[in-house]
């Protein structure tokens, strides 16, 4: 019933930007909690941000950010002077009140990010 969609991954340069998107859809009330993850082939995942106390990995610091439009329940990874080892899945994790009176976690599908030298 609820969809999360990554979209916004491509390829890029080092030292290029992009900006991650993560619609939720479905009988939504509310996101109230939002998180990305990567995971590099062959590689465990790894927290990136997260909207409790803003957090990010300390690999990312400075260089992302995460945010969300409420009124769209969209969630944003906006991620600046990227490097090699940013290179991976990225994964849109979300907690969504919906309409049965419940909250549940959700993945998205994920989308590809690849930075090259």
């Amino acid at each position: 019933q609820v969809q999360l969609v990554e979209s916004g991954g491509g390829l890029v340069q080092a030292g290029g930007s992009l900006r991650l998107s993560c619609v939720a859809s479905g009988s939504i009330i509310s996101i109230t909690y939002l998180a990305w993850f990567r995971q590099a082939p062959g590689k465990h995942r790894e927290l990136v941000a997260s909207t409790d106390n803003t957090n990010y990995a300390d690999s990312v610091k400075g260089r992302f950010t995460i945010s969300r439009d409420n009124a769209k329940n969209t969630g944003y990874l906006q991620m600046n002077d990227l490097k090699p080892e940013d290179t991976g899945t990225y994964l849109c994790n979300a907690v969504v009140a919906t309409g049965n009176g419940r909250q549940y976690s959700y993945w998205g599908q994920g989308t590809q990010v690849t930075v090259s030298s």
